[in-house]
């Protein structure tokens, strides 16, 4: 744990988004800070300490605050429910919290922690037995952004495509061992809520979400700061996505994949396959009232609607400063005429 809350380690989050010192300057010390700890510490304890904190900072605490929110706060926590009453942990608002939701979010941070030993074992087999290269690559040497923009292209498109074919063939196939048990355990929600993004059966957790996340990098040999982003941004989906909120920090990106999640919970698995509806609209697997053409339209709309709002208030500034502006010259003809 000493390595996980080590200064470069935190400094290599905090740093870009605290410090207030130019572009130039922040880079070099990311630099040196990257550097620091690249060589003060082994290449797999790099990967698995920096992969802990990137599931504990950008999901583990943020959906623990919102589980806490909606289990301690029912009343206010409702309003900001897409499903209502169904969305909160205890499916009422004014129902007792149960074990049974202690053990959902006790099995999703469990689960957190099964990925990161996956990832483990799988380094440990290449490095230590296979005697190959490891599938993070972690390097001083920092990947240019273009490098950072395309892997991350691919790296999401892959986990799409992924998580599409192992959800829809492996996890709601006719009769197999892993659909029962992703039938018994994440099926049995009746709403998403915080922290059911990582709910599920061990094997049926590694084959839905590990198997979709890692592969990709894995495939591709991601450095470890690509891989770093890549598994910020689907933590932060993964926490706003599961939260069952209507506030979202932007309606198609975030509420269309909210919206999908939430649709293939309520309609017992009839579609809504993929995590970012592409494929499930491309194979007319899209059930509910969204899918991805028209989240787009709305978010459109929505940017439209924020313009035309913006561009008013502007107007009706601009109208009460020249209206402030004649009354000040009215009064200040008339002093001079006294």
């Amino acid at each position: 744990m000493d390595a996980l809350f080590s200064v470069p380690v935190l400094s290599l989050f905090l740093v870009p988004a605290l410090s207030s010192y130019s572009t130039s300057l922040n880079l070099l010390f990311f630099y040196m800070t990257w550097t620091t700890l690249v060589l003060s510490h082994p290449p797999l304890r790099v990967e698995l300490f920096s992969t802990a904190a990137v599931r504990i900072f950008f999901y583990a605490l943020p959906s623990l605050v919102f589980f806490l929110f909606d289990i301690l706060t029912p009343s206010a926590a409702v309003v900001v429910k897409a499903q209502g009453e169904t969305g909160l942990p205890g499916g009422k608002k004014r129902g007792k919290i149960r074990a049974n939701e202690l053990k959902v979010a006790g099995w999703a941070l469990l689960n957190v922690g099964l990925g990161i030993a996956a990832q483990a074992a799988i380094e440990m087999l290449l490095v230590q037995v296979l005697h190959v290269r490891s599938a993070i690559k972690v390097s001083m040497k920092l990947p240019m952004p273009w490098e950072m923009v395309k892997d991350m292209v691919r790296g999401l498109l892959g986990r799409e495509i992924l998580t599409y074919i192992l959800h829809r063939y492996s996890l709601h196939s006719r009769s197999s061992f892993l659909a029962d048990c992703h039938e018994t355990w994440y099926h049995s929600l009746s709403a998403p809520f915080p922290l059911t993004a990582h709910y599920d059966h061990p094997l049926a957790y590694l084959v839905s979400k590990f198997i979709p996340t890692y592969a990709p990098a894995m495939l591709f040999r991601f450095h470890m700061l690509t891989y770093l982003l890549y598994l910020t941004t689907i933590s932060i989906e993964e926490t706003f996505v599961y939260s069952g909120y209507t506030i979202m920090p932007t309606s198609f990106f975030l509420g269309g994949i909210a919206r999908r999640t939430d649709m293939h919970l309520l309609t017992g698995a009839e579609g809504n396959f993929g995590p970012w509806g592409v494929l499930d609209w491309l194979c007319g697997t899209t059930v509910g009232d969204s899918s991805v053409e028209e989240d787009l339209i709305d978010e459109i709309e929505e940017r439209e609607i924020e313009e035309k709002v913006r561009k008013a208030i502007e107007a009706s500034k601009r109208k009460v400063k020249e209206g402030a502006a004649q009354a000040r010259g009215q009064t200040s003809r008339r002093r001079r005429r006294e």
